[in-house]
């Protein structure tokens, strides 16, 4: 009987565990039959998320099959519900059949994180960029405001969260707005944000607010939404603002399949991963992505929700199960990311580029930071298609950074 190795998760955590463990896996020469590995996703495609705020969404889904088939990695279409440890089972609700519990004789979990929406009273339908069906349902309602009966709000949109991604979207929302309503159109874009918008880029903030300006987005700091009714928000001043649409980016939370593994996680519902990103406290479970808190450093920096981080956990991870069930012990890869670095698109105006845990270094601003976000979004992130089964394993090829002394 073989042995399995599960993957849960076809974002950029799950799919790279799954490219890494099958590289690791002919590396050391064991037989495909003899070492399953397996993707269990609720869908076909690996999708970059970070790209779901944009208009263009056509390139935002690569099929998963495209990567997977060509180094033997089953996938397996369905929603992981529930994970067994004492059985180490996995189960699975099908997306269009019945599947039986999976086994697993090592895990990885990399099911990723979605939008936490405040308890806010909803009277209307809201919008996200957290998904592509999210991104979808934004740009189908944003076309459909031209043929809606014109309101106070109907070129009003308003952006709760003014982190990464409420910046991101509220750059882009006028532009987005006047294409649909016509170039003359009165387009009004208010971003909202419990916090001072901005404080989180470091030395970059005055560029962010300096973009804000320029694209006329309305920034409210230090202001939140109480309610969302049938014809706009309520703020916490008690102001009315009339607007046809609202969208939440209010930060992420871990998969609910964290709280499984009976571990204590952090604010954000990650688990506590070691070095070698297994799970403390579970065993044969690794942890990688948005589902994993790890150390980043020997200073004490700790991974982000981001796909910087989640890339080279997975194939961290990957690698280290199959050392694991391998008996390689000490041909694990410890996981190590000194360095960070922060391109937030602001749309018309440009980008901002910060290196640095505090992003306190600006090493680009405007055109030159878009042509680098580009690129990265682009084309950097993405896995190999139309590729060949080595150049697949190169790219899945654990990358090791040195760890900076301790401060």
């Amino acid at each position: 009987m073989s042995t399995r190795i599960a993957v849960i998760g076809g974002g950029f955590a799950g799919l790279w565990s799954a490219v890494s463990a099958a590289r690791a896996r002919a590396l050391f020469n064991i037989p495909e039959d003899e070492l399953e590995i397996v993707l269990i996703t609720p869908n076909p495609f690996h999708t970059i998320r970070v790209r779901c705020y944009e208009t263009d969404l056509a390139p935002v889904r690569v099929p998963l099959d495209d990567v997977l088939t060509p180094i033997n990695v089953r996938r397996i279409e369905g929603q992981a519900t529930r994970i067994d440890l004492t059985s180490r089972t996995l189960a699975v609700a099908g997306t269009s059949r019945e599947i039986p519990d999976i086994g697993y004789d090592r895990l990885i979990l990399a099911a990723g994180s979605s939008l936490a929406r405040p308890p806010i009273p909803q009277a209307k339908e809201t919008f996200d960029v957290d998904t592509y069906e999210g991104g979808q349902r934004l740009a189908a309602h944003l076309a459909a405001l031209a043929r809606a009966p014109g309101s106070d709000g109907s070129g009003t949109a308003v952006v709760i969260g003014g982190g990464l991604v409420g910046v991101e979207i509220a750059c882009e929302l006028p532009g987005r707005l006047r294409a649909a309503l016509g170039a003359d159109a009165t387009v009004r874009v208010v971003l909202v944000d419990h916090d001072g918008i901005g404080a989180g880029m470091g030395e970059g903030r005055s560029v962010v607010c300096n973009a804000l300006q320029a694209l006329g987005v309305e920034a409210r700091p230090f202001t939140t939404v109480t309610a969302v009714d049938a014809a706009g928000v309520i703020l916490s001043t008690g102001k009315h603002i009339p607007a046809a649409t609202v969208v939440f980016a209010t930060g992420m939370r871990a998969s609910s399949l964290t709280r499984d593994l009976g571990v204590a996680c952090d604010r954000l519902g990650r688990v506590p991963v070691n070095r070698f990103l297994e799970v403390t406290g579970a065993d044969a479970i690794y942890a990688a992505g948005d589902c994993a808190a790890a150390r980043a450093d020997d200073i004490g920096h700790m991974t982000v929700m981001s796909c910087q981080h989640a890339r080279p956990m997975g194939r961290v991870a990957g690698h280290n199960a199959v050392c694991d069930i391998a008996g390689r012990p000490g041909e694990r890869i410890p996981f190590t990311a000194p360095d960070y670095v922060t391109i937030l698109d602001l749309g018309p105006f440009g980008a901002l580029y910060t290196a640095g845990w505090e992003r306190g270094t600006v090493v680009a601003t405007g055109a030159k930071a878009k042509a680098t976000k580009q690129i990265i979004n682009g084309a950097r992130i993405y896995p190999p298609r139309n590729a060949s089964r080595e150049a697949i394993f190169a790219a899945g090829a654990p990358v090791i950074q040195a760890r900076p002394a301790v401060e």
